[in-house]
C-alpha cells in the first residue's frame, strides 16, 4: 500500500461528510419494501468497511505515538476523544490488532493476523459480531493445534460468517472445535471450580435474578427436563388442571400463550414443587424438607399483604392462597397476636413483614427453630408450614379455640397435636438435629 498525501486524505473525508449529508436529508418515501431493505443492506455494508480504516489508524497510533503525546494510554486516549467507554476502546485495539495492517521493522507492510477476517470485513461482508465469533474461536484453540489449521480454521469461519449470522456462527464455530479439540480446553477440576448459580435479592416486585454457570452435566438434565416440562401445552398456570404427566393435546397446545423463557420458569417450578411432594428429600433441622410461610391471621383472612418464608422472601398472599390450595397445611396461632422474641437461632422473623436486624443469615440455615416468650402486643400471627407438599394454609381460625402444632413422625409426614390457648404465649419449636 503506498502512502497517501495529505490533502487527498483531507479531500477524500471531506467528500465523505459531503455525501453523508446528502444521504440524511433524504427521505425513501418512494422506496418498495424489497428496495428498502436493500438500502439498509447496503448501509450496513458501508458501516462494516469503515472499520478497515480505523484499524490502520489505531495501529499507527500504537506504534507511533507514546503516552505524553496522547495524554494517558491509548485506551484512555480513544476512550475520551471518541466518546466511548474504556472497554470498548480496548476491544477496538484488540481488534486492531488481528485485523489491521502491520508494518515489519524495516517498514515492509505486513498482512493482519487473521487475513480471511480482515478481507471479509474490509468488503462489508461481515460485522462485529461476527468478527467477536471467530477471535474468540482461535483464542480457545489449543497450542498443540498447527499454524495451518488454525489458518484454515479461520478462512473457514470468515467463509461462513458472510452468509449467516453471528449466533449461527457460533454453533459452526463449536463444531470445528468439538473436531479439533474433542477434549476442550478445561479440565474436569477446572469446570467444577467454576460451576455455581446465584439467586439474587428480591426486587421491589418481589421478583429474583438468577445467574451463574452450569456443568455440562447439569445443562444435560435441565435439556431433558425442559424438553418435557417446558414443552407448549405443559405446566400452564393458566389452565384449571396443569398437564403435567400426560402429553398436552392441541387444545392445551393451542391455549398455550407463554414465550419460552415463561414456560422454562413454569417447568423449573412444576420440578421442584413434585420434588417437594416426594417426601424423598429427607429431613432438615428434624423436620421433613417443605416450605414454611409466616403471616399475619389479619392478612390471612383480608387475602392481602405478604407472608414471610423460612428463607426470608416476601411471598404475595396471592401466591401464598394458591399454594394453599394443592398443600397439606399446617396452623400454629399464636394468642393476641404476640410476636415471639428471637435469637440468632431463631428460624422465623421477628414480625411478619420484617426479619430482625440481628439475624444475619436465612433462618433456614438455623440449627434450631425455637421461640422464646416475650411481650404481647396486638395482633395474633399465623405461622403455615405445609409437609413436602409445599406451603398452605387452609381457614385460619381465630385465637381461643385449640391452635395445632405438628409434629414429625418415623414415616416423614405429619400429625398434629393439639394445644389449648392460654394467656402465656405458646412457642413453636423444631427439634435440633439429632
Amino acid at each position: 500500500m503506498s502512502s497517501s498525501a495529505r490533502e487527498e486524505i483531507v479531500e477524500v473525508f471531506d467528500a465523505l461528510d459531503s455525501e453523508l449529508d446528502r444521504l440524511c436529508a433524504l427521505s425513501f418515501d418512494v422506496l418498495t419494501t424489497p428496495e428498502r431493505l436493500r438500502a439498509l443492506e447496503r448501509l450496513e455494508r458501508v458501516a462494516r468497511r469503515l472499520r478497515a480504516p480505523q484499524h490502520t489508524l489505531i495501529n499507527q497510533l500504537d506504534a507511533q505515538a507514546g503516552e505524553q503525546e496522547l495524554g494517558g494510554t491509548l485506551r484512555c486516549a480513544l476512550a475520551d476523544r471518541l466518546r466511548i467507554t474504556k472497554p470498548e476502546a480496548g476491544q477496538r485495539i484488540n481488534d486492531t490488532a488481528d485485523l489491521g495492517q502491520r508494518r515489519a521493522l524495516t517498514g515492509e507492510p505486513l498482512t493482519p493476523q487473521l487475513t480471511a477476517t480482515a478481507a471479509a470485513q474490509r468488503q462489508g461482508l461481515i460485522g462485529d459480531g461476527h468478527v467477536k465469533v471467530i477471535r474468540s474461536f482461535l483464542d480457545h484453540l489449543p497450542v498443540e493445534v498447527d499454524l495451518f489449521t488454525r489458518e484454515a480454521a479461520e478462512a473457514d469461519l470468515a467463509g461462513k460468517a458472510s452468509r449467516y449470522r453471528p449466533d449461527e456462527l457460533v454453533r459452526y464455530a463449536q463444531r470445528i472445535m468439538d473436531w479439533l479439540n474433542p477434549d476442550g480446553e478445561f479440565s474436569d477440576a477446572e469446570r467444577a471450580r467454576k460451576r455455581g448459580i446465584t439467586m439474587g435479592k428480591q426486587e421491589f416486585d418481589g421478583m429474583s435474578r438468577l445467574s451463574g454457570l452450569v456443568t455440562p452435566e447439569l445443562r444435560a438434565a435441565m435439556e431433558a427436563i425442559l424438553a418435557k416440562l417446558a414443552a407448549p401445552g405443559a405446566c400452564n398456570p393458566e389452565d384449571e388442571t396443569p398437564v403435567v404427566d400426560a402429553t398436552p393435546d392441541d387444545d392445551a397446545v393451542r391455549r398455550d400463550t407463554r414465550t419460552e423463557p415463561q414456560r422454562n420458569h413454569d417447568a423449573v417450578l412444576a420440578g421442584m414443587r413434585g420434588l417437594l411432594m416426594s417426601g424423598k428429600l429427607g429431613q432438615h433441622n428434624g423436620l421433613p424438607v417443605s416450605i414454611v410461610v409466616s403471616t399475619t391471621l389479619q392478612d390471612l383472612e383480608a387475602a392481602a399483604g405478604k407472608g414471610l418464608t423460612g428463607g426470608g422472601s416476601r411471598v404475595p398472599m396471592s401466591d401464598l392462597i394458591r399454594m394453599a390450595s394443592h398443600a397439606h397445611h399446617w396452623r400454629s396461632t399464636t394468642p393476641s397476636g404476640w410476636p415471639p422474641r428471637h435469637s440468632e437461632s431463631c428460624s422465623t422473623p421477628k414480625t411478619a413483614d420484617a426479619p430482625s436486624p440481628a439475624v444475619t443469615h436465612p433462618p433456614t440455615t438455623a440449627k434450631s427453630t425455637t421461640c422464646g416468650g416475650g411481650p404481647r402486643p396486638d395482633g395474633p400471627t399465623s405461622t403455615t408450614s405445609p409437609s413436602p407438599a409445599a406451603l398452605t394454609t387452609g381457614s385460619p381460625k381465630k385465637a381461643g379455640p385449640p391452635a395445632k402444632t405438628p409434629k414429625a413422625t418415623p414415616n416423614g409426614y405429619h400429625h398434629h397435636t393439639s394445644t389449648t390457648d392460654s394467656h402465656e404465649p405458646t412457642p413453636v419449636t423444631t427439634p435440633k438435629d439429632s
